[in-house]
C-alpha cells in the first residue's frame, strides 16, 4: 500500500502590455517511462484563445505545443496531476554480464542508437582534471557509478540559482557550487567522455515527511516538499536508463517524476518558446498534499483515525465496565536457550532434543514463583499444515485466592528422566478421578491406536518391506510407525 499525493504546479507571467506569444512548447507531463504511477493529469493554459497539440518527441517525452492567435497580457501555465507514491528499490535491476564491469564497450548496434547520448563537448581544462582523478581500475560497474556520483555529490555544493541555462561543467567545476541542472550536466559529461551513454532528466522532485524521525541526523524533509528537478540517467545494457541524482549523491527513486529525458539539457526545458518584449510580472506556485494514506506499518492510522479509535474504545471499556465484564489478555513469549544459541530447535525446527525439558523446567519455576498451588498441566498445542502431529503445550493454572489446585507437583512426572508409570497405573488414576467426580468407573475406556488407519498404512508398502523398516523418506514417520508395530494395535495406549 501506498501514499496518493496531488502535485499543483503553477508558472504565471503578468506583462504590462499586450504581448505576441509565439508557438510554446510545454513539457510538464510526466513522461512514459516514469516508474511513478500517476493515475490523472490536467494541463490548463491562459489565455483561453489557444491552439494545442499533443505530441511525443524523437526521445518519447510528451509535449504540448501551444498556439496564440491573439495579443495577452498573461500566460499561465497550471498543472495538477495524482501520483501514486509507491516505493521503487533503485536497485531493482539486471546487468548485462559484458557491462558488470567497469569500463566495458557498447555492442555495435547498441552503440548506433546511443551515440547521440555519447556525444562530448569540448574538455575543458578543469574538466581534463577532474576525469584524470577518476580511477579506471576494472571495478563493479554499479559500484562505481554509485561512488562516482557521491563523490560528485561531496565536491559540488548544491544552490538554488535562478539565473537562466546551465552553467558548463568547467564553470560548477570551478565554482564547486551549481543547481540541480547544473551538476546534472556536469556528470552526464563526465559520463560521457568514461565511454558511458547518459541523458538529461529533467522532472518533479517530491518529498514526503517520514513517519518516523532517523535515529541519526536531522530529518531530510520537515514537510512534504516538491519542486522542479533535474538529474541524469545512464544507460546499462540490461538494466535500462538508471538515474543519479547529484544533489542527493543517491540513486532516484519514486519521488523523481520525469518530464523530458533528452541528450541535450536544451531540449529537456520544461517550457521553451518566444515572446514580444515587455515587463513581466513572474509569479511561481508550487504544492504536494497527501490525498489518500493506506494504514501502513510505520504510521497503521492517521492522526484523526486514532483519535477516533480511542474514542471508540472508550465507549467499549465503559460498556465492559457498566455490565461488569472482565477482560483477560494472553501472550506468546518466545524463549530460547542460553546455553545453546544456534541449534535448530532454538531457530527454526518446531521442536528438539532439549526443549521439552527446558519447558518442563520453566513452567515448575513460573509455577513457585507465580501460582504456587497451581496446577501443570500438559497437553495438545497448534497443529500446523503439513505437519503430522499436534506441537506439545505446557499450562500453569491456579487460583486468585490462593487455594491450592494440586498440592505436590512432584506427582506429575518430569520431561526428563526415567517414568515408572505404566498403561495400569493410568487406568488406575482415571478410575480414582472418576470416583472423586462421582461418574461410574465403566465410563474409563482404553484408547487404542486407529488399526483402519494404520492397516491402511501397512497396505501401502511395497510387499517386500516390513513395517518396523518401512524406508519412508521421512524420519518422524518412519519413527511413527515402527514403534505402533512393534508395541502392537491391540494394545491399550492409554
Amino acid at each position: 500500500m501506498s501514499i496518493a499525493v496531488a502535485l499543483h504546479h503553477v508558472t504565471h507571467y503578468r506583462y504590462d502590455q499586450p504581448v505576441s506569444l509565439g508557438p510554446q512548447v510545454i513539457r510538464l507531463r510526466p513522461a512514459p517511462h516514469s516508474r511513478t504511477r500517476v493515475s490523472s493529469y490536467s494541463l490548463k493554459v491562459l489565455p483561453e484563445k489557444h491552439f494545442v497539440n499533443w505530441q511525443q518527441d524523437p526521445q518519447g517525452n510528451w509535449l504540448a505545443r501551444f498556439v496564440f492567435p491573439e495579443p495577452t497580457f498573461e500566460f499561465k501555465i497550471e498543472v495538477d496531476f495524482i501520483a501514486d507514491m509507491a516505493v521503487v528499490n533503485p536497485f531493482d535491476f539486471f546487468v548485462e554480464p559484458y557491462a558488470g564491469t567497469f569500463p566495458f564497450q557498447y555492442p555495435a548496434d547498441l552503440a548506433d542508437e546511443l551515440a547521440p547520448y555519447l556525444k562530448t563537448e569540448p574538455v575543458t581544462p578543469l574538466l581534463a582534471e577532474y576525469l584524470a582523478g577518476i580511477p579506471r581500475e576494472p571495478a563493479n560497474t554499479v559500484n562505481f557509478l554509485v561512488e562516482l556520483n557521491a563523490k560528485l555529490r561531496d565536491r559540488i555544493n548544491y544552490v538554488i540559482r535562478m539565473e537562466p541555462g546551465i552553467q558548463t561543467p568547467e564553470e560548477t567545476l570551478r565554482s564547486g557550487a551549481g543547481s540541480c541542472r547544473d551538476s546534472a550536466w556536469l556528470l552526464i559529461q563526465a559520463l560521457r567522455n568514461l565511454g558511458l551513454a547518459a541523458r538529461f532528466v529533467s522532472g518533479y522532485l517530491i518529498q514526503l515527511r517520514p513517519d518516523i524521525d532517523p535515529l541519526q541526523g536531522p530529518r531530510e524533509v520537515e514537510a512534504d516538499f516538491t519542486d522542479l528537478h533535474a538529474w541524469a540517467e545512464v544507460y546499462l545494457p540490461g538494466a535500462g536508463w538508471i538515474g543519479f541524482d547529484v544533489t542527493s549523491g543517491m540513486l532516484t527513486g519514486e519521488g523523481h517524476i520525469p518530464v523530458a529525458a533528452s541528450p541535450h539539457y536544451r531540449t529537456a526545458a520544461p517550457i521553451s518558446g518566444n515572446v514580444s518584449s515587455a515587463n513581466v510580472d513572474f509569479g511561481f506556485e508550487m504544492k504536494v498534499t497527501r490525498v489518500n494514506e493506506a494504514p501502513r506499518i510505520t504510521k497503521p492510522f492517521s492522526d484523526d483515525s486514532w483519535r477516533r479509535l480511542d474514542a471508540l474504545g472508550e465507549k467499549v471499556d465503559a460498556d465492559l465496565s457498566a455490565d461488569d465484564v472482565r477482560l483477560t489478555m494472553g501472550g506468546e513469549p518466545t524463549f530460547v536457550s542460553i546455553d545453546d544459541l544456534e541449534s535448530a530447535e532454538w531457530n527454526t525446527a518446531a521442536v528438539g532434543p532439549t526443549k521439552r525439558g527446558i519447558a518442563d523446567n520453566l513452567i515448575r519455576r513460573l509455577r513457585t514463583r507465580f501460582g504456587p498451588g497451581g496446577l501443570l498441566h500438559y497437553g495438545q498445542g497448534k497443529w500446523y499444515p503439513g505437519e503430522s502431529l499436534p506441537r506439545w503445550a505446557f499450562g500453569l493454572y491456579w487460583r486468585k485466592d490462593g487455594v491450592p489446585i494440586w498440592r505436590n507437583p512432584d506427582l506429575i512426572a518430569p520431561m526428563e528422566g526415567p517414568r515408572s508409570a505404566k498403561i495400569e497405573q493410568a487406568e488406575k488414576f482415571a478410575v480414582g478421578v472418576a470416583e472423586k467426580l462421582g461418574v461410574d468407573a465403566d465410563y474409563v475406556l482404553p484408547a487404542y491406536e486407529d488399526q483402519a488407519h494404520w492397516l491402511l498404512k501397512e497396505n501401502s508398502l511395497p510387499g517386500n518391506v516390513d513395517p518396523s523398516d518401512s524406508k519412508l523418506a521421512d524420519p518422524e514417520e518412519r519413527s511413527r510407525m515402527a514403534q505402533v508395530f512393534q508395541q502392537g494395535l491391540n494394545v491399550p495406549r492409554g
